[in-house]
């Protein structure tokens, strides 16, 4: 198979129906949660990517029983702390920070050392703001300078702890969570906002959590010790997934797409708010509540004036991995755009805000620049007529894809390396492009 993309013709309009596979969020909080709980716990709609079949396997090594079925996947628990594995295991986090930050609060209380490592773009984020408050409970880590591979060696006696999140990570929040279901007594988190699919689950599953609202801190209080019970889980479709699709329809020509089943959580749900604000049509149906989620349907119609954007910086965490998109529909917009306090953006599986600005100067699209902020000059008849390659992005999953769409909405002849890096969240990703019409090599 042909690791490189070729993209030659603009998509023709297009009407259709697409359902869109399992939220990766919820995917891999599900399966961590699952192998704590006593019993089995069965999900339907699981996303079959390597993000998610990674933890799997991590759960394997750990002496989880797991059986992944076509339609199913079935995880039979024994309880908090009944990890079952031989010594100097090595889990294999491959590209996903969800997985290496979140497993690492769940081996507090590891009986021998474990090493954690992942791929070469995974080696290169920050791990600090996981290790520095999961040393408080007692654990010790040794590092990478902050980064991959780290040794965990986890302690008899856990603590509970107080602590303060001032990122906005909810990987950081989500493993101090999980780290404090193994302590006895209450673990109390400060948190800026993130998205609370953590906190969801442990609600659902009861276990005792208190949290208060606030304007720009959520606090969380989470007692451990609790038996969890079995957990069978319908997974929504992953909103950043059907972001893609979102903003192909609406830059897109005489087009409509409806998107079934769309997890439209309050904490992801910023690219809609975004994209509305610059004038995109997006009708939310059928909204229904699941489990504590937010479950509706999407239909996007296209949108010929689009509108510039002074992007309000509390929406930044809620759609912090649909930045890239959002960059392509101010491309688009008649007028300047500018988002700031994105510094971010460059802690994830590239430095995207750099790898946003690289997109839209090769398209021929004006930008300013800054280490945390980019102004975009939208050009309304904005048309690519050379040639552009994608090379050389860390195999970010976001920067193809990303890619992808801006080819078909605006022309030119793109050749996009690295098709196998939509297998970390998205694997089916081009069979739905080429579902809705698009010639693509």
């Amino acid at each position: 198979m042909k690791k490189n993309l070729k993209i030659l013709k603009t998509i023709s309009p297009f009407n259709k129906t697409l359902e869109i596979e399992g939220d990766k969020s919820i995917s891999i909080r599900w399966a961590l949660l699952a192998s704590q709980a006593e019993g089995k716990s069965k999900s339907y709609n699981l996303l079959q990517s390597e993000d998610v079949l990674n933890t799997l396997n991590c759960l394997r090594i750990l002496g989880v029983k797991v059986k992944n079925l076509k339609n199913s996947c079935e995880i039979i628990g024994s309880g908090l702390n009944s990890f079952n594995y031989k010594k100097k295991i090595v889990l294999d986090a491959g590209n996903s920070g969800t997985l290496g930050r979140l497993i690492m609060g769940l081996l507090i209380h590891s009986k021998s050392t474990i090493m954690i490592k992942g791929d070469k773009s995974l080696s290169k984020r920050d791990f600090l703001r996981v290790t520095k408050p999961l040393q408080m409970f007692g654990a010790k880590f040794k590092t990478n300078l902050g980064k991959l591979p780290i040794t965990v060696h986890g302690t008899n006696y856990p603590k509970p702890i107080k602590y303060h999140e001032k990122k906005g990570s909810a990987q950081c929040k989500s493993s101090i969570m999980l780290a404090a279901l193994n302590t006895k007594g209450k673990t109390i988190i400060k948190a800026k906002k993130s998205r609370d699919h953590t906190e969801l689950l442990f609600k659902y599953l009861n276990i005792p959590i208190k949290k208060k609202i606030t304007k720009n801190f959520d606090l969380i209080e989470v007692k451990g010790g609790k038996k969890i019970k079995p957990l069978n889980y319908n997974i929504p479709a992953d909103i950043s997934s059907s972001a893609f699709f979102i903003v192909l329809t609406a830059l897109s020509k005489n087009s409509k797409l409806t998107i079934k089943n769309v997890n439209v959580n309050p904490t992801r749900i910023g690219v809609l708010k975004i994209l509305k604000m610059m004038g995109v049509k997006i009708l939310v149906n059928n909204k229904r509540n699941y489990k504590g989620e937010k479950i509706a349907n999407l239909t996007i119609k296209s949108k010929k004036k689009l509108l510039p954007i002074n992007c309000p910086v509390e929406l930044n965490s809620a759609a912090i991995d649909e930045f890239l998109l959002i960059f392509l529909v101010a491309a688009k917009a008649n007028g300047v755009s500018y988002f700031k306090k994105l510094s971010e953006l460059n802690q994830k599986e590239s430095p995207r805000l750099i790898w946003g600005a690289k997109i839209l100067k090769m398209m021929g699209v004006k930008t300013i620049v800054t280490n945390d902020s980019i102004k975009i000059f939208g050009d309304p008849n904005l048309k690519v007529k050379k040639n552009i390659y994608i090379k050389k992005f860390l195999k970010d999953h976001r920067v193809f894809m990303t890619s992808v769409v801006a080819a078909l909405i605006f022309g030119g002849k793109w050749k996009i390396f690295d098709k196998d890096s939509i297998n970390t969240s998205f694997p089916s990703f081009l069979d739905k492009i080429k579902s809705l019409g698009a010639k693509i090599d």
